[in-house]
């Protein structure tokens, strides 16, 4: 080898050492035949030492399995194979250069196995490049993030964490055009606050937050996971109970009724109790549109309150559920407001 030759070899062996890029050569038995600086640095362990042994057994956190069908593929099709760190987000378990302003502990990796072909055609070795893309990742992460935290600010309700009205109209129409396409029982449930006005004057507008924050939490105790629900508007909320025939509605309405009569509210170390008139509508054959629907519950809401408040209303003209009478609580009780 003439001196240019030697010089040619020594400028690509600083290039494959210095190089921003992990590079690791192994054999058709996982022997390790290049561990350049990269490696070195975010490995904590020597070329010297790794050179000539198995890259498995040195690195036995590796996703073998996986690696090992990587492998067996470059080899027996002679072509490169790519994983970006949305597929799997490392190869090797490195510790983040960046770890206060990436937000992340570990590394994330985008990796390449290239086929080493020598000039006879024969692949006996493969080079696995490392790519730090943490910078990359952690910005694509971060925007996703981003674009899920205003999604959900554009359907939630501020001040109490329900879905607002737009959204849960929308739920609402959703689940009117899946009951005439399945058939499955949907009932919507309308309820607000009593004398809530009488709330706001007595004890100012942040006991009426306090007040509307824990009916949300209250709610979110006493519903089931699948059913859904909204902030309509001011004091008033909707719910949509799937799976509900009128029986089940009542049973959950009432025991909703009652939660929220035995609550207390304590703003400013003064107490507030409360409670719910709510009307039912039962969705089926006759409401033709889900704005009748809506209006057929609001129109039970407003005859519970016109009947003497706290107390549960079907829909005129659906069926009233037969229940024992243990399991509801007949007295109805006007709001009180106490100090």
């Amino acid at each position: 080898m003439d001196l240019i030759e030697l010089d040619d070899f020594h400028w690509l062996m600083d290039i494959l050492q210095t190089i921003d890029v992990g590079l690791v050569v192994i054999d058709r038995q996982y022997q390790v035949q290049l561990w350049n600086g990269f490696m070195e640095n975010h490995s904590g362990q020597l070329a010297s030492h790794i050179r000539g042994n198995n890259l498995l057994t040195q690195f036995p956190d590796l996703p073998i399995a996986w690696l090992q069908r990587k492998v067996e593929e470059v080899f027996a099709l002679h072509s490169p194979v790519f994983s970006s760190w949305e597929q799997r987000p490392r190869l090797f378990d490195f510790a983040s250069t960046r770890p206060f302003t990436s937000n992340s502990a570990l590394m994330y990796q985008n990796i390449t196995l290239m086929p080493l072909v020598s000039r006879h055609g024969l692949c006996n070795h493969i080079c696995i490049i490392i790519y730090d893309v943490t910078d990359a990742a952690m910005g694509k992460q971060g925007l996703q993030d981003a674009n899920q935290q205003l999604k959900a600010l554009s359907i939630t309700d501020r001040l109490t964490g329900l879905y607002n009205r737009g959204h849960w109209e929308e739920c609402m129409r959703q689940e009117y055009q899946r009951h005439f396409r399945s058939g499955s029982p949907v009932t919507l449930l309308m309820f607000d606050i009593d004398f809530f006005k009488k709330i706001n004057d007595g004890y100012g507008h942040p006991a009426g937050d306090t007040v509307l924050r824990d009916v949300a939490s209250i709610l979110r105790q006493q519903l089931r996971a699948t059913d859904v629900a909204g902030r309509y508007g001011g004091e008033e909320f909707g719910i949509l109970l799937l799976d509900a025939d009128s029986q089940t509605a009542w049973l959950i309405a009432e025991r909703l009724r009652q939660a929220i009569a035995q609550h207390i509210v304590h703003h400013d170390n003064r107490m507030i109790e409360f409670t719910i008139s709510i009307g039912l509508a039962v969705l089926d054959a006759t409401t033709t549109t889900p704005a009748q629907w809506l209006v057929r519950a609001d129109e039970a809401l407003y005859h519970s309150k016109r009947t003497g408040r706290n107390r549960v209303t079907i829909a005129n003209g659906q069926q009233h559920p037969i229940l024992p009478s243990a399991l509801v609580d007949s007295q109805a009780a006007t709001a009180v407001i106490a100090e």
